[in-house]
């Protein structure tokens, strides 16, 4: 099993990174947290923490920037209902600090924003990871405040309303509602500003 893996960024979108490893090209899937890191951190060399999800038919590799996604992501998927695209959803749309404060405060209806989760779901996370929160230092979480909040991105060169569209298609938003958000975190931040400014932005008006 594969829990971290250190290499050059061969290839990296909203969606998945491809990581040269020893001239082996591993590809991972990621929320938009880690490719706002990968970004800032340019073509280099970068480490990300690694879950390996097998099934029948396939073996998945999803890679994160910190070992606190990580362990989120980990507790999410464990949760009934919640498979890998949907922790991935939730820690693209509102990040590891954000979902530990929406479980402490049962807040179901933040959760419910999230393409995936339903009333259900959401009261079953709420439900599950309490517990484990509280026990594993919920409060100082809290007291990071920003520290689930994505780093700015670099700036992008062309078809950043196009790969913002994209990206929050993938993670499950409506084409309608990707395209508004988007749009509307264009005429906010201006024609200049970056894929990973416009896609913060969005999402905040999205889960809002």
């Amino acid at each position: 099993m594969i829990g971290r893996l250190t290499g050059l960024v061969a290839e990296c979108t909203p969606g998945s990174v491809l990581l040269d490893v020893g001239g082996v090209g591993y590809r991972l899937q990621i929320p938009l947290s880690t490719f706002y890191a990968l970004q800032q951190g340019g073509n280099g060399a970068a480490t990300l923490f690694v879950h390996t999800h097998v099934r029948e038919d396939a073996l998945q590799l999803f890679g994160f920037s910190t070992a606190g996604e990580l362990a989120a992501f980990e507790k999410l998927i464990a949760v009934s209902g919640v498979g890998p695209r949907t922790a991935l959803a939730v820690l693209s749309g509102i990040g590891v600090a954000d979902l530990e404060r929406a479980v402490l405060a049962s807040d179901r209806a933040k959760l419910e924003r999230i393409p995936g989760i339903g009333r259900k779901t959401a009261e079953r996370v709420i439900l599950e990871l309490r517990d484990r929160i509280e026990g594993e230092g919920g409060a100082r979480g809290r007291r990071r405040g920003a520290a689930g909040l994505p780093p700015s991105a670099e700036p992008e060169e062309s078809g950043v309303r196009g790969d913002a569209v994209s990206a929050l298609r993938n993670l499950g938003y409506p084409g309608d509602a990707a395209s508004r958000a988007v749009d509307e975190a264009l005429r906010r931040m201006g024609p200049d500003t970056t894929l990973g400014g416009v896609l913060r932005d969005a999402l905040r008006g999205l889960v809002r």
